[in-house]
C-alpha cells in the first residue's frame, strides 16, 4: 500500500506541475491575445481615420479637376474664337494688300 500511495503522490505532483505549466502557457497566450487585440483595434481605428482623410482628399481633388476642366473648356473656346478672328483679319489684310498693290500700280503707270 505504501508503494501505491507513493506512486499516487508522485502522479499527483506530476499532474499539478503539468497543470501549473499549462496555466503559465495559457496566461502567456491570453496576454498575447489581449495585446494583439489592442494593437488591431488601434490599427483599425487609425485605418478608418486614414480612409476618411483620403476620401476628403479625393473629393477635393475631384472638385479641382472639374474646375480645371471647365477652365480648359473656356480657354479652348477662347482660342477657337481668337483663331477665327485671326483668320478673318488675315483675309482682310490680304484683300487690303491686293487693293494697295493695285492702287500703287495705277499710280505708278
Amino acid at each position: 500500500i505504501g508503494k501505491v500511495l507513493e506512486m499516487l503522490s508522485g502522479l499527483q505532483a506530476k499532474i499539478i506541475k503539468e497543470g501549473e505549466n499549462a496555466q503559465k502557457v495559457y496566461a502567456e497566450y491570453a496576454e498575447w491575445c489581449e495585446d494583439r487585440a489592442r494593437d488591431l483595434g488601434h490599427e483599425i481605428k487609425t485605418g478608418k481615420a486614414e480612409v476618411e482623410s483620403l476620401q476628403a482628399v479625393i473629393a477635393e481633388e475631384t472638385a479641382t479637376q472639374e474646375s480645371l476642366n471647365t477652365k480648359i473648356d473656356e480657354l479652348s473656346g477662347g482660342i477657337a474664337t481668337d483663331e477665327a478672328d485671326l483668320k478673318a483679319a488675315t483675309h482682310i489684310r490680304e484683300k487690303e494688300h491686293e487693293d494697295f498693290v493695285a492702287a500703287e500700280a495705277e499710280l505708278v503707270e
